[in-house]
């Protein structure tokens, strides 16, 4: 019973690592159209982080995927930990027209810029 379920445990391993090998092209090579952003969803601007005037942009990269939706996230240049995290919320509930390679759908990473600015009151 112990080398079934052992078995068993590998090939889940084995499939769990193909999802992930999916290729994923950059923006920038030759042949790969961009994704096209259909769905912006603006990141909060937490309480904490207003209190502290915490200003400027959240980098990240993303890889949109096949279907147009969000996957992995990567922060490129923090600014502040609240911040960062709901610009990590707001950016995977974006949605996209996937990008294509060859005319077929590819996951596609891309830089995104999100702006946390403080307006003054009038």
């Amino acid at each position: 019973m112990r080398t079934i379920l052992t078995v068993a445990a590998m090939a889940v391993t084995l499939v769990v690592h193909a999802a992930a090998a999916q290729d994923v092209y950059k923006a920038s090579e030759p042949g790969i159209t961009n994704p096209v952003l259909t769905r912006e969803v603006k990141p909060n601007y937490t309480d904490d982080a207003m209190r502290r005037k915490v200003q400027g942009i959240v980098e990240m990269a993303a890889v949109v995927q096949k279907d147009g939706t969000v996957g992995e996230v990567s922060i490129t240049r923090a600014l502040d930990p609240d911040l960062d995290e709901e610009a990590i919320k707001a950016l995977r509930q974006w949605r996209f027209k996937p990008g294509t390679k060859d005319g077929q759908t590819v996951n596609v990473e891309v830089n995104v810029e999100m702006s946390f600015t403080l307006r003054s009151k009038k």
